[in-house]
């Protein structure tokens, strides 16, 4: 603090200070003579002392639930030998601040513990990280992001102290030290306005009223407005923290096993309160948020911890910030990988999901005849409905959520290009397509959606004879299996014209030992001059040739032995495997048939 005084006569003479005591002091812009007093609206140091003697409410005033206000204690010093002086001093009283290293403060004194760029990091991680180095166990109160910021409440000094040391000690998956400060702070907002015993009883009555058992669903729309809290005078708003907390508590001693919560149309513009229900209520599977005030995405991060399998969010403020459908899924469920309805929609299941990895079948893998006849009855079933002008009937081989794609290889030195437009305008390239929305709308959804679009390709008849069929994988849960051939167009411009085409199949086990399909992905281009030839020459009945997976020394036996017969790869193959790939056996065997003239020409190249 600092005290001007005026200098006396001895100590002008010892410093050599000339002074002259004037003896009318006036502001620069506001003029005032002390003789005569104000002169107009002019205005003196006086004036200017008492403005700033005026209690600021601004200061005085926490101005949020959380905010501490600017204290600052104003002595003016007015003597008749020293010059009028206004001082501010920042020292804090006693009553200002706690010393977090006493030990001995006060216990009810509350402390704010701020972690500045919290909201980055997994509660459950953070928290976890804090308690393991902190010396003193506490329990944190009102956890919650504010901006970047993660911050939550302690009632005790020396826990204050315990959690500032633990600053700089704890790393990020990028080594970067995670940085806290603690400071003395307001009550929290939610233990201010905690529920009396009372309160809290007539609030469990009302949410047990609300709870269905046998789905373990509790619903909580407007629950502002449930009739028994209005008549026992208890203004229930979730919005607010204090709402939420005893909302949770009760849940987790009356409804531990709670699998579905319903909060629509609760004016929800924050979900700072849900922050614990990875706690509170671990088992909730199903959350309804629609028609609440929600403006950003952001507000979801602080539930993304829960294992959603079903989310309702229409309604809300955010919803319409995104560029299209696709976007929106995308963006949620990022937050939810594990989520499968969203806005009471089937979502399809993606790729990489954290299911159980099906286990191998080893009876059907030691038995590859079983499997061969299932694909290739599939197959004869599949190409009869299709190529016969009735392909409606493939509605039974998709599954309700089956998945259909089309692509069509971009080959410049194919002459014929132009004559490929009606499978171009269905092709589906996510290199090339930079309109989500069209990548959306040509990835086919729903068996109906799949048969739809097969019915809009041009008619056809496929040259079964020309078949290459691959099994890729097989589970107890899964099979998959590919097939090559060509198919020529039957009618329209581009009738005659021959086509080659791949086609990727997944599929599940149904009903009557058959197989349904869950993905379908189909490969169009123009044929080759040499595959032209060879199409639909063959004169024996439709049959297709099967290629189980097999080793590279059995690939060398098949093309060995296809040199020396003469036959074709497919032909050779199909009599090593007959013969349990004994080379000599299918040797003698082969000389046998052909002696006896049983080979048909078509099976030689």
């Amino acid at each position: 603090m600092i005290v001007l005084k005026n200098t006396s006569e001895t100590q002008k003479q010892r410093y050599g200070l000339p002074y002259n005591r004037p003896e009318t002091y006036y502001h620069s812009e506001y003029k005032m003579n002390h003789n005569r007093g104000f002169q107009g609206r002019k205005r003196g140091v006086n004036y200017i002392w008492n403005k700033f003697d005026r209690k600021n409410s601004n200061f005085d005033h926490p101005g949020a639930p959380y905010a501490m206000g600017v204290k600052r204690r104003r002595e003016r010093y007015s003597y008749e030998d020293q010059y009028f002086l206004t001082v501010w001093d920042d020292r804090k009283t006693e009553q200002d601040e706690t010393d977090l290293d006493d030990e001995n403060g006060p216990e009810e004194k509350w402390y704010k513990v701020t972690i500045p760029s919290g909201r980055k990091y997994e509660k459950t991680w953070l928290m976890n990280s804090i308690q393991n180095l902190c010396s003193v166990p506490f329990v944190p109160v009102d956890f919650h992001y504010d901006k970047n910021r993660a911050r939550f409440f302690v009632q005790n000094a020396k826990t204050a102290s315990a959690l500032k040391d633990v600053s700089y000690r704890i790393c990020d998956e990028a080594s970067r030290k995670i940085s806290i400060f603690v400071s003395p702070s307001v009550v929290p907002y939610s233990v201010q306005n905690k529920f009396t015993s009372e309160q809290m009883e007539h609030l469990k009555i009302s949410m047990m009223n609300r709870y269905d058992a046998s789905q373990k669903a509790l619903d909580l729309e407007k629950f502002r407005f449930d009739q028994d809290l209005m008549d026992k005078d208890i203004d229930m708003m979730l919005n607010r923290r204090s709402c939420m907390v005893a909302t949770l508590q009760i849940i987790e001693s009356n409804i531990p096993e709670l699998l579905s919560l319903n909060l629509k149309n609760n004016k929800l513009y924050q979900l700072d309160g849900l922050s614990d229900m990875t706690e509170k209520a671990p088992h909730v599977k199903i959350l309804n948020l629609s028609r609440n005030k929600l403006k950003s995405i952001t507000e979801l991060e602080k539930v993304k911890e829960l294992k959603l399998e079903e989310l309702w969010l229409e309604g809300n403020p955010f919803c319409n910030c995104f560029s299209d459908h696709s976007e929106y899924i995308s963006t949620i469920r990022d937050l939810f990988p594990k989520l499968l309805r969203l806005d009471g929609k089937e979502l399809i299941v993606p790729t990489g999901m954290d299911i159980e990895a099906p286990q191998p079948c080893k009876k059907t893998c030691n038995e590859p005849e079983l499997i061969k006849n299932l694909v290739l009855q599939f197959l004869k079933e599949y190409y009869l409905f299709y190529d016969n002008g009735d392909r409606l009937r493939l509605l039974d081989a998709y599954h309700d959520q089956a998945c259909f794609s089309l692509s069509v290889p971009f080959n410049v030195s194919d002459p014929d290009l132009n004559n490929l437009e009606e499978y171009f305008k269905y092709n589906r390239d996510i290199k090339k397509q930079q309109d989500s929305y069209m990548r959306m709308q040509l990835l086919k959804h729903t068996k109906h959606d799949i048969v739809n679009s097969l019915i809009l390709l041009p008619k056809t008849q496929h040259d079964l004879c020309s078949f290459w069929v691959d099994l890729c994988f097989h589970t107890e849960m899964m099979l998959c299996f590919s097939v090559n051939g060509l198919f020529k167009e039957v009618e329209g411009k581009c009738q005659g014209c021959i086509r080659a085409f791949t086609r990727i199949f997944i599929a599940i086990p149904c009903s009557d030992s058959r197989i349904c399909i869950m993905n379908d992905e189909l490969i169009v281009r123009n044929a080759s001059p040499k595959e032209i030839q060879k199409a639909f020459t063959s004169s024996p009945a439709p049959h297709i040739s099967f290629k189980p997976l097999i080793s590279e020394e059995q690939q060398e036996m098949v093309k060995s032995f296809s040199e020396q017969s003469g036959m074709k790869l497919d032909w050779s193959q199909k009599c090593l495997e007959d013969n349990e790939w004994d080379y000599t056996k299918a040797g003698e065997a082969f000389i046998a048939l052909q002696n006896e003239g049983k080979i048909p020409k078509e099976f030689f190249k």
